[in-house]
Order: structure tokens, then C-alpha cells, then sequence
């Protein structure tokens, strides 16, 4: 079998991806929020050129799949009616922002997040893949989600740290930026093709002294399903909503906004909560802590089909569960109890690891599987 190839980049709206179904179209939320008609137009535009389904990444960004290549150019002018669209294409390849979904309107981290949007033009020459966090809340809620340059709440206030490093810089609102596009630089003018992340280059290379010394502040708990102060959050299994029911619920609940996360949720803001069959709604639901790429025949390198038997599954494993469809493992990059990796049809078992893991065991037949203790 030939490894699976990868891209080392994410698709976009201008450059999309192709993939077994069609093209995927990557939306990028500005803030992490769409008004609620820029959503419901984006629920019109994945059924009007997508699969029907729109996916959240693990970047809090939104997926069109199965888009036609001939369609790709008038969905582009439809993004653009919405203002879902950079004008920009280099622009867009540069806005990996990811931001704490519970800020408010006018708020540091909102505030911070619109500056850095503003500055992008000024980042230098960046991987594909390097990306920011702005997380200015109370207690950190992204330290465990992708990105290369943080901005946080310490016990000193505002910090700016590299990921890797343990502690940070204090910076002021004012020089945030400044000091977080000059840390871009001593990066971009440091990596290698071997260090093309953040905390890659920093175990390979000291940091200086002057981005260190400020700790970063507590951790939060983890958002679950549910209301909050902004609205309800509902889950998504895979991170796949289906476009028609979004549509309904978002009108159903006179939600004002979508917010979206890299955790497989969304923020309906302001809305009521309601019953939402089609989501998750328990925290406690296996398909919360279960990772399934869309699999064959979607992705042209997946070996097996993925998400029946994560389903299937999901309930039967002690802990957190990934189904792959190949080695590259892009539905889960950490290790998981149980890791499913599809090979020629059939899957190999990796225990407490990654999709790229030796296996313990090989060739396993879905029948075999759901007899299987996987506990």
C-alpha cells in the first residue's frame, strides 16, 4: 500500500481541495461567528452546491464538501454576497485565527482579534498551516487546540507566548500586535523544512529570553452541550451538521448569530434553546469523545468506509475512539484509546495511539469488530 499522501496545506475558499466527492470549499468565520443570515445562506449554499452537509474543522472553520469544479467560481460570488469571502486570496491563507467562543461584543478578545484581522498584511512569509489563538478569557480555554503564536490572560496579565514555551511575554493591548508579528518574524527567519510549527522549531532552537517569563493563566473546563450565558451549544457527531436541520434550528430558535469552535460545537447566540434530534445535546453522548473521517468513498485515500461502524462503536469503547480511513489520521492528530486505521479494506487496531502507530493488531473485519471486548 502506498502511504498516504500529505498536503501540508488546508484548503480555502479560493483554493479549494479536491477530494472524492467533489471539491471541499473551507470557509473561514471572521471572530468565529456568522449573523444568522450568513448562515442560513450558507445552509442554502451547501444544498444548493454541496453535499448537503456543512463541517466544522478542527480549526473552527466551515467545510462545504462535493462541490462540482464548475460550480466552484458562482459559489464563490455567492460567498461574496454573504461576506464569507476574502477578497484577498493571501489574505485568507493567513487568517488561521482561532478565538475563545465566549467573548463578548467590544471585549479584549474580540478587540485583539479585529487588530490582528486588520495587521495580516504585515505577517511575513508563513507555513501553510501557522496559526494564532486568541485566548483572552478568564481561564484558557484553546491551549489544547492548534496554533503556533497565543495571546493570553496570566496571572501579570496579558501574554504572548509561543506554543511550546511555558511561559511568554507581557504585552500591553497597545503592542500586542507589534510584539506578535515580531515573533512571526524570529520564526519565519528560524524554521526549517523539519520545524514548520511553532513548538517544533522551539525544542529545536532556544527561544530568546524576551519572548519567556510570563506564565500563562488557569485552564478552563471543558464547554460541553448545553446553555450558557450567549445561548445553547449543540454538538455535532463527527463535526458534520446537516445544512437543512441548522437551517431550522437556527430560525427555530431566534438565534442572532452562529458561533462555531474547533470542539465539534456550536453557539447558537442569543437563542432559545430547543429539542435538536439531529445534534448532540448530552455531554456525555460516545459520539462527543468519538473522531471519524468522512472515509471512502469521500476521500480518495481512505481504505474503508468510517463513520457506521464509529457509530456502531462508539458506545462500546472505554474512553475515546478514532476511526481512520488511512494512516494520516486527519480526523484526530493526538493519540486515542482505540484507533481504527483503514488497510485494504479492513482495519488495523492501534491501542492509546495515533492513526501512523504501530498496530497490535491488523486486518480486522468490521464483523469482527463489534464483537470485539474494546474496552
Amino acid at each position: 500500500m502506498m502511504a498516504p499522501i500529505v498536503q501540508g496545506w488546508c484548503p480555502g475558499a479560493h483554493r479549494p481541495m479536491m477530494s472524492g466527492d467533489g471539491l471541499v470549499v473551507r470557509v473561514r468565520p471572521r471572530l468565529a461567528r456568522l449573523d444568522a443570515e450568513q448562515a442560513l445562506g450558507l445552509c442554502d449554499l451547501a444544498d444548493q452546491f454541496g453535499n448537503g452537509t456543512i463541517d466544522l474543522t478542527n480549526r473552527a472553520n466551515l467545510q462545504l464538501r462535493g462541490v462540482k469544479e464548475a460550480e466552484h467560481q458562482p459559489l464563490l460570488r455567492e460567498l461574496a454576497a454573504l461576506n464569507l469571502l476574502d477578497a484577498e486570496p493571501g489574505i485568507e491563507v493567513r487568517r488561521n485565527i482561532l478565538v475563545s467562543p465566549l467573548y463578548k461584543a467590544g471585549d479584549l478578545t474580540a478587540r485583539l482579534t479585529q487588530a490582528l484581522i486588520n495587521r495580516l498584511g504585515e505577517l511575513p512569509a508563513l507555513p501553510a498551516k501557522f496559526g494564532f489563538a486568541v485566548d483572552t478569557g478568564p481561564a484558557r480555554l484553546l491551549s489544547a487546540d492548534s496554533a503556533d503564536i497565543r495571546l493570553e490572560i496570566g496571572p501579570n496579565g496579558l501574554t504572548l507566548r509561543a506554543d511550546g514555551a511555558e511561559t511568554g511575554r507581557s504585552v500591553t493591548e497597545a503592542d500586542a500586535i507589534d510584539h506578535l508579528i515580531s515573533l512571526a518574524q524570529w520564526f519565519s527567519q528560524n524554521y526549517t523544512p523539519d520545524t514548520r510549527r511553532m513548538a517544533r522549531l522551539v525544542t529545536a532552537l532556544d527561544l530568546p529570553q524576551d519572548w519567556q517569563g510570563s506564565a500563562p493563566g488557569p485552564l478552563g473546563d471543558p464547554i460541553q452541550p448545553g446553555i450558557c450565558e450567549l445561548g445553547p451549544f449543540y454538538g455535532a457527531a463527527f463535526g458534520q451538521l446537516p445544512a437543512s436541520r441548522l437551517s431550522d434550528l437556527i430560525n427555530a430558535s431566534g438565534a442572532s448569530a452562529l458561533r462555531v469552535t474547533p470542539w465539534r460545537l456550536i453557539l447558537l447566540e442569543g437563542g432559545a434553546e430547543m429539542p435538536a434530534p439531529d445534534f448532540v445535546t448530552d455531554g456525555s453522548d460516545p459520539l462527543m469523545t468519538t473522531d471519524a473521517c468522512p472515509g471512502a468513498p469521500f476521500c480518495p485515500q481512505a481504505q474503508v468506509e468510517t463513520r457506521a461502524i464509529a457509530r456502531s462503536l462508539a458506545s462500546r469503547v472505554s474512553g475515546c475512539l478514532h476511526v481512520s480511513g488511512c494512516a494520516k489520521g486527519c480526523a484526530r492528530m493526538g493519540s486515542a484509546d482505540i484507533t481504527l486505521v483503514g488497510h485494504n479494506g479492513r482495519f488495523d487496531l492501534v491501542k492509546q495511539g495515533r492513526a501512523g502507530d504501530e498496530p497490535c493488531q491488523r486486518g480486522l473485519t468490521p464483523e469482527t469488530l463489534m464483537t470485539m471486548d474494546l474496552t
